[in-house]
């Protein structure tokens, strides 16, 4: 069931793909990493990882809207934070953890203002609240196989920093941090996750 309520399109035709239901902190603190505008999408496994929405086309480089922000002290030390770097995130071996779920593109997109690129900032949500994201596994990205959700399910952080509900694909560094419980379920209505966050 998809939420309740009409929509001029405005939500459907958004290039972010994170929607902002009930916010709880859009944090700006901090700057974002060199990569954070160069990675591919996916960042670290790209075989099986997707996005049913489309979002994910694998041209777009560096971190995405509703993909996650991890604190990076590999990136210089303080206050920096981007997306998940490969090889932490298969084997861990640092405190490269989830801060919170980005809220645009950090190169921004054609024909649109360009904040990220101008300020270095990647403001992104932290600290509760309710979203719909179009951007989350859809495949088991070491093992192939499509994945089912269901409400009440954990949302965890995937080693490509995207939402998943499958453990064996978890970031190294966030194996059992739940990011969110699952509210509504993408169908033929809705492509994007409804959650309440946790983090």
């Amino acid at each position: 069931m998809a939420l309740l309520g009409q929509a001029s399109g405005g939500f459907t035709e958004s290039s972010s793909a994170l929607r902002i239901l009930h916010v709880g902190v859009r944090n700006t603190i901090g700057q974002l990493t060199a990569d954070s505008f160069t990675q591919t999408n996916p960042p670290v496994v790209a075989g099986n990882a997707t996005s049913a929405s489309g979002i994910l086309d694998g041209v777009v480089r560096g971190v995405l809207s509703g993909s996650i922000a991890f604190a990076r002290p590999d990136n210089g030390g303080d206050n920096t934070h981007g997306g998940p770097t490969p090889a932490i995130a298969a084997a861990g071996g640092s405190t490269e953890r989830v801060l919170g779920i980005f809220i645009n593109n950090a190169v921004g997109n054609a024909f649109e203002n360009q904040p990220g690129v101008a300020s270095n900032r990647g403001p992104y949500v932290s600290a509760q609240g309710t979203y719909g994201n179009k951007l989350y596994e859809t495949e088991d990205i070491l093992g192939g196989g499509a994945l089912t959700y269901a409400v009440g399910d954990q949302l965890l952080a995937s080693r490509n920093g995207y939402l998943t509900n499958n453990a064996a694909d978890v970031h190294a560094n966030n194996t059992g941090l739940v990011i969110g419980i699952l509210k509504i379920v993408p169908d033929s209505n809705s492509d994007e996750l409804v959650y309440d966050q946790r983090i």
